[in-house]
């Protein structure tokens, strides 16, 4: 059996790691202990069916997804058709959430399908404002994830036809629903694709911040010399924000899975 190494060690950053992109590597049940023997204090986006698992593990849940029996990111909060739908997962994930002590529960904008931006904006309030309450009386925050529509390539590399792929657009959007349980999930991959100049957003959409993400770009793999972001840079930005949530690790292993964990987690353990 490979040892496992632990590679958190400075503990000024609390890493996550997000179960799907593993899961073609280790069942959930696999990789819960192997998170936390590497210092990680969180598997993140599994099915509330592992909630349990991380419990005995000593482990947290950093954020939950919702089902809504299609890819979620592709019909969210932007569309009024969906809103029922929609609300109602997003309650079901935060009552989840609260039960096990969970904090934080993912959401999307969705897909333009014909939607103005304005229009968009305006239905993602509203339906954001729906359910924001419903999150404050339970003590968990809804994340609304921007994502990249420019990778092609991959269904999860990127997102064409995604609404929220301006950062700043969903930064308007979280501002107009007004609540500090309603923030936004950044994704360090996704914001270097669509806006750039990382640093520098970190710092200015700091009060808005809920949870991160990371990735290599181009190509959503390894934390590494092939890719172009500056992830320890990134962190000690995070530090410098006061941020001290978690940093979830949510790249598509194309070589050893164990090896880039390790990699990346040590590289961002600044």
């Amino acid at each position: 059996m490979t040892k496992i190494r632990r590679v958190a060690k400075n503990g000024n950053i609390n890493h996550s790691i997000v179960g799907w992109c593993f899961q073609d590597h280790w069942s959930m049940d696999e990789l819960i202990p192997i998170a936390k023997q590497l210092g990680c204090g969180s598997v993140e986006l599994i099915g509330p069916e592992f909630y349990p698992t991380l419990k005995q593990h000593d482990m947290e849940l950093a954020i939950a997804g919702i089902n809504i029996g299609v890819p979620p990111f592709t019909q969210g909060f932007n569309n009024p058709k969906y809103h029922e739908k929609v609300i109602a997962a997003t309650k079901k994930s935060i009552d989840e959430c609260h039960a096990f002590g969970w904090k934080k529960v993912i959401a999307f904008t969705g897909y333009e399908e014909g939607l103005s931006k304005a229009e968009g904006a305006e239905n993602c309030i509203q339906g954001l404002k729906e359910v924001a309450g419903y999150a404050e009386a339970r003590g968990v925050t809804i994340c609304l994830e921007h994502l990249n529509t420019r990778d092609d390539t991959h269904p999860m590399k990127g997102h064409p036809g995604y609404q929220g792929d301006d950062v700043e657009y969903v930064v308007e959007i979280l501002k107009a629903v007004g609540s500090e349980n309603v923030k936004l999930l950044f994704d360090i991959y996704h914001v270097s694709i669509m806006n750039g100049d990382v640093i520098r957003r970190l710092h200015q959409h700091k009060e808005v911040i809920g949870h991160i993400h990371t990735a290599g770009n181009p190509g959503r793999a390894e934390l590494d010399d092939n890719q172009e972001i500056n992830y320890p840079a990134c962190m000690k930005a995070l530090l410098e924000i006061g941020y001290n949530s978690y940093v979830g690790h949510e790249f598509i292993p194309t070589r050893d899975p164990l090896a880039g964990l390790e990699q990346a987690i040590q590289w961002c353990d600044v």
